[in-house]
């Protein structure tokens, strides 16, 4: 369970042998005592600058122990004033991590990762009088959170509630957003260190400031870091992140470029969601990498039925078909998991520190948005199947009845390849789409990854574009009922999902990789429609 001992097993005994080379060549280059030193000569000439101001997270379980106090000052005034709703405003880095925590420490948190019009007026209808809004964001330019910002303070605005005392702020020292916020007169601003990307921040007040708002014991999480710090730090094949790395690169050139990853009772909560961005956003690029693949249980599909593709990892104890396991507390686990992950960075020959391909999504998005005609364009669909309407890429069979479009679509993607079902939906009110992974994992027998889109985009997006290219990619967008605008900004949140959603198929397009999406002109009976040709095409 969650107190139990920090360390990672390696349950599969050819696994282990071949990972011990791995781990030697680690040991023997002094890596892990020079990563917790921040070397940033570690990755090679090309990586040095990027690693040389990305390095600060193995330091955080002491630099970032003034953020307690600080936090636990601001949530005290705040619920003197009546104030104990926290909403979160943030994409990738900035939701993730505060999202495990507070869900692990079973404390409330909403997270506003999303552009669905729905979901953003669920949080918006709940009762403002107790609210406040942490909005998360290195620079302030992440265009979701700057809308939710924006929706925010006009419904303050409109409720009567003097919107900039209820919004903190987490963004890097010297940022535009630092420079808005202190124009604004924003409640506080907390200044993250800048020396930490997005996805290693879980420790940073990226991380700790709303979780620590929403209730959690920031205090314990950083001691559960500590915990295994100088464990981290060892050249030894004894350092849990040695083995962990070490099997990772041992299976990734066995062939097996997937990491499944499924909980076996460590108490915490959602950690692959987490773990997804870290490994898949670090390692998948320049043709290589490693796919995480978060599945539901270790008895679900991916992962009980691995082949050789793909490495079951269990979070807890060894359980079921897992390889690898590894245990310990949320805190040590974040830590353990960053420097595993740093250091198959340089056994695989990549930066993991650099996403040179998540922004090709961005640009594309924002050229529709600048462009309306181009998003109204071209959208008559190929096929339409009750609620369902058929688009596709060039290549991509779209005529018939969806289920064989579907079949066909399974059947494109390589034996060792993966299906990514990207659902740009609601993830509260449409929560029931993501059983479609196991739905179509069991019955293709590949591995199927499922993300909410555009939080994914901040997430696997990178792996999409930069890593194997062996996927295939299965778009789900939905009618939107209501929507909402941004204030001051040209769109909404509705057309800026849907640009989100045309222009990532575009450039997954542009890569030559199959992309078939499905609109749901009524999502409850399209979802429905959806659900049971994915069972015909099984058949």
């Amino acid at each position: 369970m969650a107190g139990e001992t920090t360390g990672v097993a390696i349950a599969d005994a050819a696994l282990a042998g071949k990972a011990a080379p791995f781990a030697e060549r680690l040991v023997a280059d002094q890596v892990a005592s020079k990563l917790a030193s921040q070397d940033a000569t570690l990755w090679g000439p090309e990586a040095e600058s990027e690693a040389s101001i990305r390095l600060s997270w193995t330091t955080l379980h002491k630099s970032s122990r003034p953020l307690i106090g600080e936090i636990e000052a601001l949530r005290t005034d705040l619920r003197s004033e009546g104030v104990d709703r926290v909403v979160l405003a943030g994409m990738g880095g900035s939701s993730l991590a505060p999202e495990v925590i507070a869900a692990t420490e079973g404390v409330a948190l909403t997270v506003l990762d999303t552009t669905d019009p729905g979901q953003v007026a669920d949080a918006l209808a709940g009762d403002l009088e107790r609210t406040v809004i942490v909005v998360s964001s290195k620079s302030g330019g992440t265009v979701e959170t700057d809308s939710h910002r924006r929706i925010f303070a006009k419904a303050f605005a409109d409720a009567g509630i003097d919107a900039a005392r209820r919004i903190v702020v987490v963004t890097d020292p010297g940022s535009p957003f630092a420079e808005l916020s202190e124009k604004e007169g924003y409640r506080k601003v907390f200044l993250a260190d800048p020396n930490v990307g997005g996805r290693y921040s879980a420790l940073t007040a990226f991380g700790l400031v709303p979780a620590g708002l929403a209730g959690a014991d920031i205090a314990r999480l950083l001691d559960q870091a500590a915990s295994v710090a100088e464990a981290l730090a060892a050249d030894s094949t004894d350092n849990p992140a040695v083995q962990l790395a070490a099997a990772w690169a041992a299976a990734h050139e066995d062939g097996a470029e997937k990491v499944v990853i499924a909980d076996t009772g460590s108490g915490i909560k959602g950690f692959a969601d987490w773990a997804e961005q870290l490994i898949a956003e670090s390692t998948g690029k320049q043709g290589t990498g490693l796919l995480p693949v978060a599945v539901e249980g270790p008895d679900s599909p991916g992962f009980a039925d691995a082949k050789a593709d793909a490495t079951p990892v269990a979070v807890g104890p060894a359980e079921g078909a897992a390889k690898i396991s590894v245990t310990g507390p949320l805190g040590a686990q974040m830590l353990l998991w960053e420097f595993a992950t740093a250091l198959v960075g340089r056994l695989l020959g990549i930066n993991p520190f650099d996403q040179p391909d998540v922004e090709a999504a961005k640009k594309a998005a924002r050229s529709l948005l600048d462009n309306p005609d181009a998003l109204k364009g071209g959208e008559e669909p190929s096929t339409v199947d009750g609620a369902v309407q058929v688009f596709g890429s060039a290549g991509v069979a779209t005529d018939g009845k969806l289920a064989d479009i579907l079949r066909a679509f399974f059947d494109s993607a390589p034996e060792t390849g993966y299906l990514a079902v990207q659902a740009y939906l609601d993830r509260l009110d449409d929560a029931s789409t993501a059983l479609l992974r196991g739905e179509i994992a069991k019955r293709t027998g590949r591995q199927t990854t499922f993300g909410w889109g555009p939080r994914f985009l901040h997430s696997t997006g990178q792996y999409h574009k930069g890593g194997h290219q062996n996927g295939v990619f299965l778009q789900i967008t939905g009618a939107v009922e209501q929507d909402l605008d941004v204030p001051d900004r040209p769109y909404t949140l509705g057309v800026l999902q849907h640009a989100q959603a045309l222009g990532d198929g575009q450039v997954l397009a542009e890569h030559g990789r199959p992309v078939l999406r499905l609109h749901l002109t009524d999502r409850a009976a399209g979802l429905a429609e959806l659900v049971r040709a994915v069972q015909e095409a099984g058949e």
